[in-house]
């Protein structure tokens, strides 16, 4: 069976609102790109009709990912998540040590499905290895990481919706 698709509500409005972008303006621009493409002529060399249809196969498959996507979503209501741990939709507060510098600093992140994930918004994904790692842990609790830089410490400060 298909995974099922975590998301919240603004994650969900997101999606939808791309699909019908895609749908609605995407498909027509394409679309008037091939019809103005052809009257070009010979399609063999017609650089601007290989361009448009390529576009175009792009376009479909984005309407198809997300139609398969939308199928497959549960939407997090928010509202009955608790503050205790760490799960989707979380927010966090984190101190981030680098044992090797001895430096540290405070993030924050927001845990999210890896659909609506986006590093330079603060959304991480809850398939992350920062995102995992942090699944389930309290206020307080101290989390060894290994990321690309080597291990990180993450101290849960704070946890909110």
């Amino acid at each position: 069976m298909a995974k099922e698709i975590l998301l919240t509500q603004k994650g969900l409005e997101k999606l939808e609102a791309e699909l019908e972008e895609l749908k609605s303006v995407k498909r027509k621009e394409v679309s008037e790109k091939i019809k103005v493409a052809l009257s070009f002529g010979d399609l063999s060399e017609n650089s601007e009709y290989d361009e448009a249809k390529n576009e175009q196969a792009i376009v479909e498959a984005r309407i198809a990912d997300i139609e398969a996507m939308l199928k497959r979503v549960k939407v997090i209501d928010e509202s009955e998540l608790s503050n205790e741990n760490i799960h989707i939709g979380s927010k966090v507060e984190l101190r981030v040590t680098n044992p090797a510098t001895g430096t540290s600093q405070i993030v924050n992140y927001k845990i999210v499905g890896s659909n609506e994930a986006d590093p330079l918004e603060g959304s991480i994904s809850d398939e992350s290895a920062v995102g995992k790692a942090l699944l389930n842990h309290k206020t307080g609790d101290v989390v060894e990481i290994e990321v690309p830089a080597g291990t990180m410490k993450y101290e849960v400060l704070a946890i909110s919706k």
